[in-house]
């Protein structure tokens, strides 16, 4: 049986990557290639891959919400994360948006196909460095919503008294933030905790603020 499959990712020279293993497959089919999460799901509804190679961080609509809107109408489709992002924070979105799979791109050459075959056959998949990640630390919904947003803005550079002033709150209230949010990731510090954060996958790479 042919595997047929759509890939999804920002970046030609991946997407040319994946399309040369596949090639190389003779159970396997690209049927559609896509560069960001919008086209994923058109060309979903126009190809109906057997499998999806999903990309994470794309512009227009990231590789979650589009795993999200594809399953929405798609409820049996199989979609793979294929990203750099090794993250326990990301694989659980991932997984909990419907996601089959979760590999990382430096896998793609040696144990692409296999995985995807796994997939195909109803078995689910996680990279051991990212299982144990999730298994050892504590859920990314254990912080609230207001110590992301103090950590997304320490994250730029911001002091505790910007910070307030971003978020309307006062300084004191943004150290008692951070003095939480440093219990809960186990964080020597706010340095840590923002690299904690940010190799978790809870906040984003953060942009520089242009004000």
């Amino acid at each position: 049986m042919t595997i047929t499959i759509m890939s999804v990712d920002d970046h030609p020279i991946f997407l040319e990557g994946v399309a040369s293993v596949i090639a190389n497959a003779p159970d396997f089919r690209l049927v559609a290639e896509a560069t960001s999460g919008r086209q994923a799901l058109a060309e979903y509804r126009r190809v109906r891959p057997d499998v999806t190679l999903m990309d994470i961080r794309m512009p227009d609509m990231n590789g979650i919400d589009a795993i999200t809107a594809i399953r929405a109408e798609f409820p049996h489709a199989c979609i793979v994360v294929l990203t750099t992002f090794e993250g326990d924070t990301h694989a659980l979105r991932a997984m909990k948006a419907g996601a089959a799979g979760y590999m990382l791109k430096s896998m793609v050459r040696k144990d692409m196909l296999s995985i995807v075959r796994s997939v195909f056959e109803g078995h689910r998949h996680i990279p051991p460095c990212v299982a144990e990640a999730m298994a050892t630390h504590i859920p990314a919904d254990a912080l609230s919503p207001r110590e992301i947003e103090v950590l997304a803005q320490a994250a730029i550079g911001n002091s505790n008294r910007r910070i307030g002033s971003e978020l309307n709150i006062s300084e004191e209230t943004v150290k008692v933030h951070m003095k939480n949010l440093m219990a809960k990731l186990q964080a020597n510090d706010r340095t840590h905790a923002v690299i904690m954060a940010l190799a978790r996958g809870i906040i984003d790479v953060p942009m520089r603020s242009t004000t």
